[in-house]
């Protein structure tokens, strides 16, 4: 392994016994060499770390770090790009797998377009182009906003030059929603290069937080306003108004499916999303 990876793997974990030495050898499996793999265990109770340190002992590219105190998601993900050394950061959940091929195409993809500050991969295919390819930040927004979507993903999804992670001060400590935060802001001041899908595997079982993901709709929501109504964002006011528009109208028809529903605790959970999405005025 060199002194300066080409790529830094980095895998959080956290009581992962059941999966965590499947997600290892996926990475070890990768026809790409250039890698290190950093793994940092945020305070295991199960048989994790003794199931890494094993196979760190069988191959020197594993390196374990092991915190002092559980830190939580978003925070330990910033803890393990802090130990990297490479120059993309590409994060790996011990729960996920990557495919042989996955960190070769990343590279390459990467490289051919330097401009780019990030990459988003496992998208749907693109009715107008094929990919790879780069969107500057008011083409991101529309593509999230008015098309597709992309700030939907998952760190899995994700590659991250180096320099521009620790230039943008990495995630903010969010619960479920601080990638999608994380895509915001890089979106406003880097390139993003759009790639699809065969680069990485997702592991849907019962022990996932995102299992939760209703409980953060007014994090989101929040995220949502903050950026759209920031002096930073790209769209312009006909747009914000088109996007405001749906998200209202989506919100407002959920709360009466809800009420006819007599599901009143969801009602009132949507109700307060529409009562913070403020609507926008130029």
């Amino acid at each position: 392994m060199a002194d300066n990876p080409g790529i830094s793997v980095l895998m959080t974990t956290y009581n992962r016994e059941r999966y965590v030495e499947a997600a290892i050898q996926s990475v070890l499996a990768s026809t790409f060499s250039d890698f290190e793999l950093v793994v940092v265990d945020d305070g295991s109770s199960d048989q994790t770390v003794a199931i890494v340190e094993q196979l760190s002992a069988e191959d020197h590219r594993v390196v374990l770090h092991i915190n002092p105190q559980n830190l939580g998601d978003y925070p330990n993900r910033n803890r393990a790009a802090s130990l990297a050394k490479g120059k993309y950061l590409k994060y790996v959940d011990a729960d996920d797998l990557i495919y042989p091929w996955g960190l070769q195409i990343l590279w390459d993809c990467m490289e051919k377009h330097p401009h780019a500050g990030w990459g988003l991969c496992s998208l749907a295919q693109d009715k107008q182009r094929i990919f790879p390819f780069v969107l500057g930040p008011e083409e991101a927004y529309r593509y999230h906003y008015l098309g597709p979507g992309l700030f939907h993903k998952a760190p899995l999804s994700s590659i991250i030059r180096k320099s521009v992670f620790d230039e943008v001060g990495g995630f903010k400590p969010l619960r479920m929603v601080g990638d999608s935060e994380m895509w915001h802001r890089l979106a406003q001041d880097f390139p993003v290069l759009l790639m699809p899908h065969g680069i990485v595997w997702y592991r849907f079982h019962d022990d996932q937080e995102s299992n939760n993901i209703d409980e953060f709709a007014l994090s989101y929501n929040a995220i949502v306003h903050q950026y759209l109504s920031s002096a930073s964002c790209p769209l312009n006011s006909r747009e914000l108004h088109v996007i405001y528009s749906k998200r209202r109208g989506r919100l407002t028809r959920t709360f009466i499916i809800h009420l006819l529903k007599r599901n009143f605790k969801a009602a009132r959970a949507v109700s307060a999303q529409l009562r913070a999405l403020k609507p926008f005025s130029s």
